[in-house]
């Protein structure tokens, strides 16, 4: 079984801490939701699990193996991939080599139902049209079959839907969906809660640096401390 398990995490950046202590796991094949106000340290969680951060203490332990403070390079090389809240492609080339470098950068081969993502998200007919020439919801779904293309078996998503309309943030759940049928656990960072209440059977809330919650969205959301620490303040909530 290939898990993801965190143990004691912490990071600090000088005299700031963003968080401290955080434990939990994320089983093969699973699916975590990852919520909390602004600052409470959701991204940087992703970039420590991935490597581009050395956490300041704890471990983190993929498919039974510590990678705690492993370069990136390392970690991805072990199947974990990442997105990006903001596009993340490679400008002036064509959407088939920014998905050709994604398969060369996996070199894993080219992923059962890439083709069936490429059509569904309309990018199948504009194959040779570069890049950064697309719809910016066009571009965000382009950085999000490009991290399905390295073949991962661990996927963080940050903020998959950000700046998406909200008729085009349910290609979200279907590109998610198409992550889990090929295997794939993923890991989800969001700050829109209709998509995490679908999408989600469990989450986790920070807040401040600590974890304040963990289980099933219908009873955490429920939480008077979630809600006084996020969701009252949240457009989303409303």
């Amino acid at each position: 079984m290939t898990e993801l398990r965190v143990e004691g995490l912490a990071k600090r950046f000088g005299g700031l801490r963003v968080f401290q202590d955080l434990g939990f796991s994320l089983p093969s094949g699973a699916l975590l939701g990852v919520i909390g106000p602004n600052g409470a340290g959701k991204t940087t969680l992703i970039n420590v699990i991935s490597g581009r951060q050395a956490p300041t203490a704890g471990r983190i332990f993929w498919g039974g193996r510590d990678v705690t403070g492993q370069p990136a390079h390392a970690i991805s090389g072990l199947g974990v991939a990442r997105s990006f809240q903001q596009t993340n492609t490679f400008k002036n080339v064509s959407v088939r080599e920014n998905i050709g470098r994604a398969i060369r950068f996996g070199q894993r081969g080219l992923p059962a139902g890439l083709e069936t993502l490429l059509g569904e998200f309309g990018l199948a007919d504009r194959l040779d049209e570069q890049s950064d020439k697309l719809p910016y919801g066009l571009q965000k779904m382009l950085g999000l079959v490009m991290a399905f293309a390295t073949s991962p078996k661990l996927l963080l998503l940050d903020e998959p839907a950000a700046g998406l309309e909200r008729a085009e943030r349910h290609q979200v759940d279907r590109f998610v969906q198409h992550v889990r049928d090929a295997g794939a656990s993923v890991l989800i960072v969001e700050h829109d809660m209709d998509l995490i209440r679908r999408l989600c059977p469990r989450i986790l809330v920070l807040d401040a640096g600590v974890l304040l919650a963990d289980g099933p969205p219908a009873e955490v959301l429920a939480r008077p401390d979630v809600i006084a620490a996020y969701l009252g303040d949240t457009e989303e909530a409303a």
